[in-house]
C-alpha cells in the first residue's frame, strides 16, 4: 500500500460521491463513468477507490446515522454537498477500514480534502465532526470490553 496512491483514491472517491449525491445513479454506474472521465492512473490505488465508492454508497444510511449526532444542530440535508461527501467517505473508512488505516490518517485525509474542495473553514467543521465520531467509536469499544 502506497500512501500517495491511497490519497489519490480518496481524492477521486470524494468527487465520485459528490457526483452520486447529485445524480443518485447506481454505484457501479458512477464508478464506470468516473473511471472513463477522470485521469485515474497507476498513481491511484484503484482497488481502494472501488472499495470507497461502492462501500460508501452501499452503507450510506449507516454512515449518515453515525455522524449525524455531531452536526451541531445542522441537518444532513442542509450540509454542503462537498462537506457531506467528505464526511461520508471518512466515516465509511472509520467504520469499515479502520483495521487497515489508523483513524488519525483518515481524519487528516478528510481535512486535506476539505481544504482542497470545500469552503474556506470547512476543514474545521469536518475535523470536529470526525473527532466526535472517533471518540464515540472508542467509547463503544471500551464498553464492549
Amino acid at each position: 500500500m502506497n500512501p500517495g496512491q491511497r490519497h489519490r483514491a480518496r481524492h477521486f472517491a470524494m468527487q465520485a460521491l459528490y457526483q452520486w449525491e447529485i445524480t443518485k445513479e447506481l454505484a457501479s454506474v458512477i464508478e464506470e463513468q468516473f473511471l472513463e472521465d477522470q485521469p485515474v492512473d497507476d498513481k491511484t490505488d484503484k482497488e481502494y477507490l472501488h472499495q470507497l465508492i461502492v462501500g460508501t454508497i452501499t452503507h450510506v444510511d449507516e454512515i449518515d446515522k453515525t455522524y449525524k449526532p455531531y452536526l451541531n444542530s445542522r441537518s444532513i440535508e442542509d450540509l454542503d454537498m462537498v462537506d457531506k461527501s467528505i464526511l461520508r467517505l471518512a466515516t465509511y473508512e472509520l467504520l469499515f477500514q479502520s483495521k487497515d488505516v489508523p483513524y488519525r490518517v483518515i481524519i487528516n485525509e478528510a481535512i486535506l480534502l476539505a481544504k482542497d474542495f470545500a469552503a474556506q473553514d470547512s476543514h474545521k467543521f469536518v475535523n470536529g465532526v470526525l473527532d466526535k465520531v472517533v471518540k464515540n467509536m472508542q467509547l463503544q469499544e471500551t464498553e464492549k470490553q
